[in-house]
């Protein structure tokens, strides 16, 4: 599930970043990506919360910390990303 938000969050994202472009409004597209990225690291904290619950101590020492890393970082591009026009919309308006 976590993938299917995430690719869903990607796409989002980019919409955005054209309807920006586009001159068009972009701010539906902009909630939606930070909602999808949102709900990509709740899927993902239900995937993790699940392996402890079976006790799969294997998967969690070999995906956890690499997803971690991959989380934090791809979190920061979404959030970066979808409030980028707002912050080049301050900027022209100087």
């Amino acid at each position: 599930m976590w993938i299917i938000f995430g690719v869903i969050a990607i796409v989002t994202t980019f919409i955005n970043l054209y309807m920006y472009k586009a001159g068009k409004d972009y701010k539906l597209a902009m909630a939606v990506g930070l909602s999808f990225t949102a709900l990509t690291l709740c899927a993902e904290y239900s995937l993790v919360s699940s392996w402890v619950e079976v006790e799969d101590w294997a998967a969690l020492m070999d995906v956890v910390p690499g997803m971690e890393r991959a989380l934090w970082f791809l979190t920061i591009v979404s959030i970066f990303l979808n409030i980028a026009p707002i912050l080049l919309e301050l900027k022209d308006k100087k």
